[in-house]
């Protein structure tokens, strides 16, 4: 693994959570987008190196939903960037850890991107992410 590539953060209200992180941050985020296939809209901020991704559910019984639901408002993943997915899929795997498919799907952002079950990571949803090129 590379490094950190963002902390994705779950939020009820894009817009409210998008002018919150804004005076935050003190800059407006660089990319909103949809990720149907995820059921959610995100939208990036930089903060120096660093990304921070507020994902809001499109509809009431996505993945996003149900974390509201159950946790609120937060830290929902910390993302990892990888420079072959297949490889880090295969590798831990064969260390054990629960990987969430065999291969990656297309994310935001223009990743590749695979999940690491948080029952294997204590208790940390792991999203890996590979540059689509």
């Amino acid at each position: 693994m590379k490094k950190i590539e963002h902390l994705g953060i779950a939020v009820k209200n894009l817009e409210v959570s998008n002018a919150l992180f804004e005076k935050l941050l003190g800059e407006a985020p660089y990319k909103e987008e949809v990720v149907a296939s995820e059921g959610v809209r995100t939208s990036f901020f930089k903060n120096g190196p660093n990304k921070i991704e507020l994902l809001e559910s499109l509809n009431d019984n996505g993945p996003i939903a149900k974390f509201l639901a159950k946790k609120g408002e937060g830290i929902h993943h910390v993302a990892f960037e990888v420079a072959d997915i297949r490889a880090e899929i295969a590798r831990l795997k064969q260390e054990g850890f629960e990987v969430l498919g065999d291969e990656p799907k297309r994310g935001a952002d223009n990743k590749w991107v695979v999940f690491v079950h948080p029952k294997s990571t204590n208790g940390v949803l792991i999203e890996l992410c590979q540059e689509i090129k």
